[in-house]
């Protein structure tokens, strides 16, 4: 009997003092998984400054619960092989209580269930994936609408406004790309069409020109795009030194101000589907503006709309952890977040409102097009 005693009370402790992954009571490790080498670094870079900016503005306000937050960034280089590695480092090594923000369809998807097998919870991927939330799994939840839905209901805006009558698809030969390419398959079966025509690309592509021809062989008046950067850059302005100006729409993936810095004037014109207001030093709100210098100030460059981002999910993270309250275990997480509604914010981004079957903060997006080299937002949220 006593002997069963002495069990009980050893077992008992035991349980006491177990300490969840990545919290004590000064600290809570969190990582992301980011691309510092590969095609889109012009996205990591900024998305990871974003994180630290915020990560840093809780710490100097002392925390939560007591807890200062501690970031790890780690590199994929965009390459699914690496995200898995990484997340086995940040897992095992760094002991990270939560991975916020990882970065690209392909990579997320091959990183994302060595996370939840781990019981680490994956928030607020910088993806427009459905598979980001779905199906349901209580340790995943997405604050983006997905590219199926930005399309879907961006692709049906813009033919019903300028009475457009031929769309063919451009994507690129992977998850990423068929998310885009199904939401504009979507819309159009919707409007009792099909796509003209549809063509593919390989990740790390220079050269769109036979993709363009056959495109314009089949005389579409509006072009999908399942693409990032270089591959809208090159679509757009092989189509425009060929004399052929469809309309091009494409994604929160193509939504940077990159493209018209880098496209130049070619770039005109262009649609995408966008989350927020891009940040510019002379935005309307004086808060967007003073959060703009202060950026500038820290990391010596202009943010993007990925530093934005970077700090939105941050931000998210904190409210969510807050109300979590200070024991803090990812059960607790996950019951804060089936509850948590966060209004509107003051880049513009949509309200986020979770629920116990419902992980996908918002569905909606606004379309944004590229006038006089500078993104501009043409619609408020799409209620599709």
């Amino acid at each position: 009997m006593k002997f069963q005693l002495g069990l009980f009370a050893l077992l008992f402790t035991g349980s006491a003092l177990a300490q969840t992954q990545g919290v004590s009571k000064t600290e809570i490790v969190i990582g992301t998984a980011q691309d510092l080498s590969g095609p889109i670094v012009a996205l990591s870079k900024p998305a990871a400054n974003g994180m630290r900016m915020r990560v840093d503005e809780i710490n100097d306000l002392g925390g939560i619960h007591g807890r200062k937050i501690k970031l790890v960034v780690e590199d994929h280089g965009y390459d699914p092989k690496k995200a898995v590695l990484a997340a086995q480092k940040m897992i095992q090594r760094d002991k990270i209580f939560a991975a916020l923000g990882s970065i690209g369809t392909p990579t997320a998807m091959a990183a994302m269930p060595l996370y939840l097998e781990k019981n680490v919870a994956h928030l607020f991927p910088l993806t427009g994936a459905r598979q980001m939330y779905e199906p349901l799994h209580r340790l995943k939840y997405s604050n983006s609408a997905p590219y199926f839905f930005q399309m879907r209901a961006a692709l049906k805006r813009i033919m019903a406004e300028k009475g457009l009558k031929s769309a063919c698809a451009i994507y690129q030969d992977d998850d990423f790309g068929l998310e885009v390419k199904d939401g504009g398959e979507a819309a159009l079966k919707e409007l009792g069409m099909k796509y003209s025509e549809v063509t593919t690309f390989k990740r790390g592509a220079t050269d769109f020109s036979s993709q363009v021809q056959k495109m314009r062989g089949a005389g579409c008046d509006v072009v999908v795009m399942g693409t990032i950067i270089r591959e809208t850059i090159g679509t757009i302005g092989t189509a425009r030194k060929l004399g052929w100006n469809p309309e091009f729409i494409g994604t929160t993936a193509s939504y940077f101000d990159i493209i018209h810095k880098l496209g130049g004037p070619a770039m005109n014109g262009f649609y995408s589907g966008c989350l927020t207001n891009y940040p510019y030093a002379d935005d309307a709100s004086s808060n967007v503006r003073a959060w703009f210098q202060n950026y500038k100030g820290k990391f010596k460059e202009d943010p993007t709309v990925l530093s934005q981002y970077g700090y939105q999910l941050v931000t998210l993270f904190g409210i969510a952890v807050e109300k979590a309250g200070p024991n803090l275990t990812p059960d607790t997480l996950a019951k804060a977040l089936d509850s948590l509604v966060v209004p509107r914010d003051m880049f513009g981004a949509d309200e986020q409102r979770f629920t116990p079957t419902k992980h996908l903060g918002s569905s909606r997006a606004k379309l944004c097009q590229i006038q006089n080299g500078k993104w501009v937002g043409v619609t408020d949220y799409i209620t599709d």
